[in-house]
């Protein structure tokens, strides 16, 4: 189980002296790697956006940019961002086949996104380029072609490969090699960059400058597990409802003294008060625990997000005569989180986990934090919408790994 409180750092957010720009970075493990332009601006544009891992990567790294547009058909999705991003609502399209990016040409140092995975996935049906969300490949490809960014990123499943017997991955490779870009392509797993989640995925790196040298991050150990990333555990029986909070923090009780916050002294007790809300209560403050620079806060879990019996014996069954699965939960390396974890799968498909007997799923809390995530990230949405929108998006840590990787900064501009 975790650590005090379970909190880790990660090392990636580490800093290091100022590499010495004479020296070439490409002996230099990307761990170590201090940007060497820390003050140029990135003018960044993201495709499919989702909640912003680009944005959030850039956010942890603490790297000038400016968000040029962003844009995502869902809008659940564009209440999540707009909650969390500092965009101007002329800069956001909802519809990418209707969005003309060409005003944008060479005003864009780097764009990221990955058109949708269903097409592709070994989850959904797999229907490739033929599938509307598989056709969404082109537009992405066709927003690099009218705006002629420095460096793009596309991510997408690893199933992309075999798709089709490899023929949709040599449609995508092909499409990509027209716009003239030097390619890399290689399938990541965050497991492999800090984050205790197995989740697989391609990886495409264009440079429009053919003369850049560019190999993928070195994996790195990995010094934490799922269990590092649960929120505390606190009962919420014994935390008021909004009905009961008004009620102890009135002005007219508290001047009766039927109630007290944090006091001194306690009232004297009464029998049944802790059914009538009188008495003694405390407030507490939601802690923050830091290690360097890796906050999370410290939330109870609330009790909905347990399993009753029944969901309980059927998340756990092995399965049926003819389909078997895993029943193992608390792992320590995360299975992949999909868009559908609110549909609550079998314990082979999705993430469960115990706390004194008992069972429960993840929360969309400890959702975000296995995709990179911090807890300063505004959950404006449902639970239902959260956890598809964090199952869509890119795992933050990979693009952070990515981009010291390459040092970004060096296609910034002073601004």
């Amino acid at each position: 189980m975790s650590t005090a409180y379970g909190f880790p750092s990660l090392p990636e957010i580490q800093f290091y002296p100022q590499i010495p720009k004479k020296h070439s970075l490409d002996n230099v493990h990307w761990q170590n790697m201090q940007f060497q332009y820390p003050q140029k601006m990135i003018k960044i544009g993201t495709l499919f956006s989702g909640i912003g891992a680009i944005e959030q990567a850039f956010k942890r790294l603490n790297l000038n940019h400016s968000i040029v547009f962003a844009g995502d058909i869902d809008t659940h999705v564009k209440k999540s961002y707009f909650a969390n991003y500092p965009i101007n609502e002329t800069l956001w399209h909802d519809d990418i086949t209707q969005f003309d990016a060409s005003i944008h040409k060479n005003k864009v140092d780097l764009i990221v996104g990955g058109s949708p995975c269903q097409a592709f996935s070994m989850v959904g049906k797999r229907l490739g380029l033929e599938d509307t969300r598989g056709t969404l490949f082109y537009d992405f490809a066709r927003i690099i072609a009218e705006t002629k960014p420095k460096v793009f990123i596309y991510e997408n499943v690893k199933g992309l490969l075999n798709h089709d017997s490899g023929n949709t991955w040599r449609v995508v490779q092909d499409v990509f090699n027209q716009l003239g870009y030097k390619l890399h392509s290689k399938v990541l797993n965050s497991k492999d960059y800090g984050i205790p989640q197995h989740r697989e995925r391609i990886i495409v790196v264009g440079f429009k400058d053919h003369s850049i040298h560019f190999e993928f991050p070195q994996p790195i150990p990995l010094e934490h597990s799922m269990q590092d990333f649960l929120e505390d555990f606190t009962d919420s029986k014994y935390y008021l409802g909004e009905k009961g909070i008004k009620f102890v923090t009135s002005t007219k009780n508290r001047r009766k003294r039927y109630t007290q916050i944090n006091g001194d002294i306690a009232l004297c007790q009464k029998a049944n008060q802790q059914f009538n809300w009188h008495g003694d209560f405390v407030f507490e403050h939601e802690d923050e625990i830091e290690f360097d620079t890796f906050v999370f806060d410290v939330n109870e879990v609330e009790e909905k997000y347990y399993l009753s019996e029944k969901v309980r014996n059927y998340v756990l069954a092995g399965g049926t005569k003819n389909f078997k699965t895993s029943i193992k939960t608390d792992l320590e390396i995360a299975r992949p989180l999909l868009q559908t974890m609110h549909k609550m799968h079998r314990a082979g498909v999705d993430n469960y986990v115990t706390h004194k007997g008992r069972i429960r799923k993840l929360t969309p809390r400890e959702c975000l934090r296995l995709m990179g995530f911090r807890d300063d990230f505004e959950i404006a949405v449902s639970d239902t919408q959260m956890y598809r929108q964090a199952g869509n998006s890119i795992v933050v840590d990979v693009l952070i790994a990515l981009l010291k990787q390459m040092d970004i900064t060096r296609f910034g501009n002073y601004s």
